[in-house]
């Protein structure tokens, strides 16, 4: 009687957990994107066909470490119930941070956040998430985003170049993106284009102290400190204008001092750019990050300005093209991430 009793038991077992793998079959498959920044996070729902279904943005935690990690969570389980609603099950989380991950200990480092150096959070991540997690640098998410929903899309050999207040590039080669040991590859600001070696290069490399939006901003300053007038304000400009706006404009109003300090941030760009292109040979240079803002300043020159340094075929055959995506890039390669981790598992199914 009680070998009957608990057959009985295991077919209903059986039947639950039939009925369950059937109704998660019948739910459409979904990922998450979280889009670690400085400042923000942004959090997404994709399709399989990166659509874009829900999204949310929150200002990062200011004490940084544990606080920071409580927001992801928290944006996971977010996700979680919006996928819910849309009858859908959430399959793979893919986050991105500004920063180095560790593929072979699962440590991060990521310098805007406090208290994240050599920050256990891959294991930590995976204790307290139901489904598969990927954790990428932001420069990789770029590159993966473009490639797959932007102006990259479908080409595999490419660089992505952000030129934000600091530089770094997303490279990816045969379609698979390069990490390198340490997941360094891509730290493009330390690029040397100088022989003469200035202090500020041991913070942040030669190329990012020269080309970045930061070092606009810190020329900028030190240009409109020699000389306030550069630029006539109306009457009604706002007492604090950014310097940036002031020394651009003044640029293409043709002001002498302006246009100098702008040549040269073409230069180093040039230059830097030339370097990526004569060692990777890509298809495509994609080009995102603030500086770009003022594409006829910065982008229009450079398409014929890195040809005076570049290796003269690769340089023939490579495409320049602004950002499709813009500050989105890298919640779409979260998305592309996370797909991707799926796929690595076994698939959809």
């Amino acid at each position: 009687m009680r070998e009957i009793n608990k057959v009985k038991k295991m077919k209903k077992i059986e039947k639950v957990k039939t009925k369950k793998n059937k109704m998660s079959r019948s739910l459409k498959p979904l990922v998450g994107a979280i889009d670690l920044g400085g400042t923000k996070i942004a959090s997404a729902l994709f399709s399989p066909t990166g659509c874009p279904l829900f999204r949310s943005r929150v200002p990062v935690a200011p004490e940084g470490g544990l606080a920071v990690l409580d927001q992801v969570i928290s944006l996971y389980y977010q996700l979680e119930a919006e996928a819910g609603k849309l009858r859908g099950q959430l399959r793979a989380v893919g986050l991105c941070i500004p920063g180095v991950v560790n593929p072979a200990t699962g440590l991060v480092w990521a310098p805007n956040i406090p208290g994240w150096k050599d920050f256990q959070l891959l294991k930590t991540l995976k204790r307290n998430i139901a489904c598969p997690v990927s954790v990428v640098s932001d420069r990789t998410a770029c590159v993966l985003g473009e490639t797959w929903k932007g102006a990259a899309r479908n080409k595999k050999n490419v660089i992505f170049l952000a030129v934000g207040t600091g530089i770094g590039a997303g490279l990816m080669a045969e379609g698979v993106v390069i990490h390198g040991e340490g997941d360094l590859a891509g730290a493009v600001g330390w690029l040397a284009l100088n022989r003469e070696y200035k202090a500020g290069y041991a913070k942040t490399g030669c190329f990012e102290w020269e080309a970045s939006g930061g070092a606009l901003a810190r020329k900028a300053r030190e240009l409109l400190a020699r000389n306030p007038y550069l630029l006539p304000r109306p009457e009604k400009a706002q007492p604090a204008a950014d310097e940036v706006e002031i020394v651009c404009e003044a640029a293409r109003q043709g002001r002498v001092e302006a246009l100098k300090l702008v040549r040269e941030i073409q230069d180093y760009l040039a230059m830097g750019l030339a370097n990526l292109i004569s060692t990777f040979n890509p298809e495509v240079v994609v080009l995102g990050g603030g500086l770009f803002k003022s594409p006829d300043l910065f982008f229009k020159p450079l398409r014929e300005k890195f040809k005076k340094w570049a290796q003269p075929l690769a340089a023939r055959s490579v495409k320049l093209v602004l950002s499709a995506l813009g500050q989105e890039a890298a919640l779409y390669g979260c998305a592309r991430s996370a797909w991707l981790e799926i796929e690595a598992l076994g698939g959809q199914d």
